[in-house]
């Protein structure tokens, strides 16, 4: 189990790896809601099955002694676990190292850049740009621009800078795994001028030789598959949070947490790395179309 709760695991995460690791605990002790809160009634003051959920599915927050309570509750005596996740919750409200970035980006991005930072792996589909994390500063510049034509230049050049700065989940010393598909038709979509485009597409041949970074290209040839559901993450956490998924729609991002939801997004991103080029042939696809914008 990672018990990181230094600055590279942000308030979010460290919430969730205590919500997580508590409703753990009470499962493993075959307590249900209702006969937890029962006891810790008896003995602990003001409980609740309502409450005891609501802090499980971090709807609620959690104090260090009402910590305590749950952790003799569970009869947890080991040492280092009370001590992990007594520091997560005195830490949980601490902030990440983003927050001075996130002004100017969209209020629905704000939750995801909380738990970027602490993703062990990553695996996303795309079908319309590059994925942010391999964008170039002039492809996200020429993208925020097209996309939003009003925005004031300043602001800009604010969300350029805050995208480049997400990047260093890539170039830190122990790197997010990254594995991403893209749609062929990205390749096709110029964003920018030719010399942007073709300096992107370097980019991601740059990128795929790293051994961290997975790039794979959805041909046209494919056909019907999941990738008509549209673009998805699949984002892996420290322990003990399980992966969930992740989606961007016009009406904003949406996180997917059902056990039987993320099945299923994995079983489509198991089904797209088949349909996929390999990562040899998707390189020498980027490395034709690359050259094509002459």
């Amino acid at each position: 189990m990672n018990q990181d709760s230094g600055d590279v695991v942000s308030a979010t995460v460290r919430r969730w790896q205590l919500t997580e690791t508590l409703r753990q605990l009470r499962d493993q002790a075959g307590l249900t809601h209702e006969q937890a809160a029962e006891r810790l009634r008896a003995t602990a003051g003001k409980w609740s099955r309502s409450k005891l959920q609501r802090i499980e599915t971090r709807e609620q927050g959690v104090k260090v002694r009402e910590v305590e309570q749950l952790l003799d509750l569970y009869a947890v005596v080991d040492v280092n676990m009370r001590t992990w996740l007594l520091d997560l919750a005195a830490t949980a409200h601490e902030r990440g190292y983003w927050l001075a970035l996130r002004k100017d980006l969209p209020d629905d991005f704000h939750n995801f850049l909380s738990v970027e930072a602490a993703l062990l792996a990553l695996r996303q589909f795309e079908t319309m740009v590059v994925p942010g994390l391999l964008q170039t500063s002039d492809y996200t510049r020429a993208l925020i621009n097209g996309a939003n034509p009003s925005l004031a230049a300043d602001v800009v050049e604010r969300r350029v800078i805050a995208r480049i700065a997400r990047q260093q989940v890539l170039t830190k010393s122990n790197p997010l795994q990254f594995h991403v598909i893209v749609d062929e038709g990205i390749l096709e979509r110029p964003i920018g001028t030719p010399i942007v485009m073709r300096n992107q597409l370097r980019r991601l041949l740059d990128e795929a030789e790293t051994a961290h970074v997975t790039i794979q290209v959805l041909p046209k040839s494919a056909g019907a598959s999941p990738a008509m559901n549209g673009p998805f993450s699949i984002l892996t956490l420290p322990d003990p949070i399980p992966d969930f998924g992740y989606a961007e729609g016009p009406g904003g991002g949406v996180y997917i947490e059902d056990r039987s939801d993320v099945r299923t997004c994995i079983l489509r991103f198991g089904i797209l790395t088949e349909r996929a080029l390999s990562q040899q042939k998707s390189v020498d696809l980027i490395h034709t179309a690359a050259e094509s914008y002459a």
